[in-house]
């Protein structure tokens, strides 16, 4: 988990870039999903990057102890300890992070909650 904090805190102040980080993990910024796979794979837990869609089928159903993922068809949010990681193109930024798990769209709803069985 640590190794997730810390992958979450190199890239939040980049630039959100619509299908950044879907090429490969290194990218000058980062879409929705792009983010999310960085900090999947920094944490050993991805081979390759994977689109909001994709995240809606990773790991198993259910919120995980320390990492859950939230995923439909459109966007794609984790939560790390307690702490949402949130991207939208809209805020000029690229990273949110606040406490709790509920999104801009509220907890999970419409959304695929997936986690890691040993997280």
């Amino acid at each position: 988990m640590a190794r997730a904090i810390k992958a979450a805190n190199k890239i939040h102040r980049r630039t959100y870039i619509w299908g950044g980080g879907h090429r490969g993990f290194k990218a000058k910024g980062y879409d929705c999903s792009g983010a999310v796979s960085y900090v999947l794979h920094a944490a050993g837990l991805l081979g390759s990057p994977l689109v909001s869609g994709q995240l809606a089928s990773w790991g198993s159903p259910g919120p995980g102890g320390w990492i859950t993922v939230y995923a439909n068809r459109t966007h794609t949010y984790m939560v790390i300890a307690g702490l949402r990681y949130d991207t939208s193109p809209g805020s000029g930024s690229t990273r949110v992070a606040a406490r709790g798990g509920a999104s801009r769209c509220g907890p999970g709803r419409g959304f695929a909650i997936r986690h890691w069985d040993a997280l």
